[in-house]
């Protein structure tokens, strides 16, 4: 579950620091877009630093690093310092070739032979360019490792040329075949970043709309942006009671011998059966998180 995955520079120390401050489900240090290439190679250096501090933070969510693309020259050297580190992913952006997945995967099983802890390192595969939407689907199953992957609206626009909107008319395809593709490869799929970063009211409405077409979180940020996707992707009260009752109703008919019902005026069957034990389940879980 990672309704918010939150964002700071690697370079930033300071930044990095006030994650406690906040209760994303995944916090992410950013080694590839939020850090000058100045400082790149110098916040890789400090990584193991940056990753310590965190957990003597004893932070809830998980601690994954973004590296840089699979194109750059940092890309091999951002692999070897991430997995060195105690985290619990490494973010992937940019992924468009399934052969770019087996440097990540080789270095961590390397690490993983060696690790009396037994961690298991995942990876979060981003979707952001006009290749990779194409070949979305076998991208996200393309490794066991991939648990999860985002649509990156802003380098995929950038990519086709297309104008920005708030509806986000121009993306939609592509936002759908990603989680479709994600969801195809049993992973969480991770929504687009608002950037109009002082627009709560908009990143409320598109986070809707990316729970409305599948999507399990979405990228943050700001805190506040964090709070509203905290509270957007998770059942609200309001669905909890409705899925309790409708479960309630579902089961005394199945007792009868009746396999379809009418529930407050909606025909229930299975598929909608299985909605409702989805969000009493995923309620169970933020519950049990408290």
């Amino acid at each position: 579950m990672i309704r918010s995955l939150f964002f700071a520079p690697a370079n930033r120390h300071d930044l990095l620091a006030k994650f406690p401050r906040f209760q994303a489900d995944c916090y992410v240090i950013d080694l590839e877009d939020g850090t000058p290439p100045a400082e790149k190679e110098g916040a890789r250096a400090k990584l193991n630093e940056a990753v310590q501090m965190l957990r003597a933070a004893k932070l809830q969510g998980k601690i994954y690093v973004r590296i840089n693309e699979p194109v750059s020259q940092h890309y091999i050297h951002d692999i070897e310092a991430s997995v060195a580190c105690d985290i619990d992913g490494l973010v992937l952006p940019k992924l468009e070739q399934r052969d770019q997945i087996f440097p990540i995967s080789h270095a961590i099983a390397r690490v993983e032979s060696q690790d009396k802890a037994k961690r298991r390192i995942e990876i979060m595969a981003g979707i952001e360019s006009m290749r990779g939407v194409i070949d979305a689907v076998p991208l996200c199953a393309a490794h066991e490792r991939i648990t999860s992957a985002f649509f990156g609206a802003e380098d995929f626009a950038a990519d086709i040329g297309a104008r920005r909107t708030k509806a986000g008319d121009e993306v939609l395809y592509a936002r759908s075949q990603v989680v479709l593709a994600a969801k195809a490869a049993r992973a969480i799929a991770i929504d687009q970043a608002v950037v109009d970063i002082r627009d709560d009211e908009q990143c409320r409405l598109d986070a809707e709309k990316g729970r409305n077409l599948g999507y399990g979180g979405k990228i943050c940020l700001l805190p506040r942006q964090v709070e509203i996707c905290n509270e957007v992707y998770a059942p609200t009260a309001a669905e909890i009671s409705h899925a309790r009752d409708l479960i309630a109703a579902y089961e005394d008919a199945t007792r009868r011998g009746i396999g379809t019902i009418d529930f407050k005026g909606q025909m229930v069957d299975g598929p909608i059966l299985k909605r409702s034990e989805a969000i009493l389940a995923m309620a169970a879980k933020l519950e049990a998180g408290k």
